[in-house]
């Protein structure tokens, strides 16, 4: 296995190839991209509907067939915090995504193979960009280009992880050259990818602590939250999801969507189908295969052929080496410990935030399920599956 064949790279991860700053789309997007970049402003009117129903459709079907995908990918993000910001920037969720939104969305998730609401991939994955363009991805040298409400905790939340997923290409890259290396039965230099895994977890570990500096958990539950929601299993959706005006193939019926969520990031996927870890079923394991289908494509098959491919588990199983028993359990620890500091902040900034507004029910993820039991759950089977 090879990471460019995936569209991911070992300086980058899953993170786009290019940086949003530099993309620039054909004139029709132009009203798109000036109400994007003014969200801010919008939502503070407590009206944003009304700004955004006067939008024009500029028609995108055939542009979105055929555009390059950085373009494509672009639109994506400004136009999935557009519709992320109709559907909650006002008291009272619509039952109607306007056609001048939903048809536009709509084409450009078909083209990337993805659900016609705000992912991950563009919440984080596509949304930034350096500062600095010889430095480094790094927390000191990288800015969010698309907001809602804009402001530091919104930026800081979604900046730790653009951090963590920079970081993460390390983890990628062995794990791919790990399907080889198990296959030929090298021992010392699978120990020694192993290790240099090791210490990539703790840089995306030190990155992950940091959250608390600059995201205040008050901020992040009424001020950052609200807006990433989707409409699957939210009681403030009548119907049970949204209507897309102007799409026939929905019948007019309500869409289902899951929300945007940190549990679409393929990171802890990938490690677990590399080690081979498997977990029972519950609803959360229920709930993160269908998100399998909300990650971009290439990052889905990334996941597919490792789950396929490795025999990591069974080579560590058998040799007698204990130093790459002890590099392998040490993997495995960095995986539970990654989900144990998950399964904190969703108690400290989602749980014990008092109270809840319009579809920010505490006791359920941005997804749409009940979480901290299954979090807790997962960690510690991924715990106990050591060698």
């Amino acid at each position: 296995m090879e990471l460019e064949d995936y569209g991911l790279s070992r300086e980058r991860g899953y993170l786009s190839h290019y940086e949003i700053d530099e993309i620039s789309l054909p004139e029709q997007f132009a009203p798109i991209v000036e109400a994007a970049g003014n969200l801010s402003a919008l939502l503070t009117t407590g009206r944003v509907r009304h700004f955004l129903d006067a939008l024009p459709d500029p028609e995108i079907g055939e542009w979105a067939e055929n555009a390059p995908e950085e373009e494509v990918r672009t639109a994506m993000v400004h136009y999935s915090f557009l519709v992320q910001a109709y559907v909650w920037g006002e008291d009272d969720p619509p039952a109607h995504l306007p056609a001048n939104l939903s048809c536009p969305m709509c084409a450009l998730a078909d083209r990337l193979g993805q659900a016609p609401l705000l992912p991950y991939s563009a919440y984080v994955l596509d949304n930034w960009y350096r500062l600095d363009k010889d430095g480094p991805i790094t927390l000191d040298n990288i800015a969010m280009h698309q907001n809602f409400l804009g402001g530091v905790d919104e930026n800081w939340f979604v900046l730790v992880h653009v951090a963590i997923e920079a970081e993460a290409g390390v983890l990628l890259d062995n794990a791919a050259k790990l399907v080889s290396v198990a296959r030929e039965g090298d021992t010392t230099e699978a120990t020694r990818l192993l290790r240099e895994m090791d210490a990539a977890w703790e840089r995306i570990y030190g990155h992950f602590g940091r959250m608390t500096e600059r995201c205040d958990p008050y901020v992040y539950f009424h001020r950052v939250r609200p807006y990433i929601h989707g409409w699957a299993n939210n009681p403030a959706l009548e119907g049970g999801g949204l209507v897309y005006e102007g799409m026939e193939r929905y019948e007019g019926k309500p869409q289902a969507f899951r929300g945007q969520t940190g549990s679409q990031s393929s990171i802890v996927p990938a490690m677990d189908a590399l080690f081979q870890v498997g977990h029972s079923d519950d609803p959360l394991k229920s709930f993160l295969d269908e998100l399998h289908h909300y990650r971009p494509v290439e990052h889905r098959r990334f996941v597919e052929d490792l789950a396929k491919k490795s025999t990591l588990r069974e080579f560590v199983a058998g040799s007698d080496d204990k130093a790459l028993k002890e590099a392998f359990n040490a993997c495995l620890e960095q995986s539970a410990r990654f989900r144990t500091r998950h399964l904190e902040y969703a108690a400290s900034y989602i749980n014990k935030q008092a109270g809840s507004i319009a579809g920010n029910d505490p006791d359920v993820g941005t997804g749409g399920t009940p979480f901290m039991k299954y979090l807790k759950k997962h960690r510690d089977e991924n715990r106990a599956q050591t060698v």
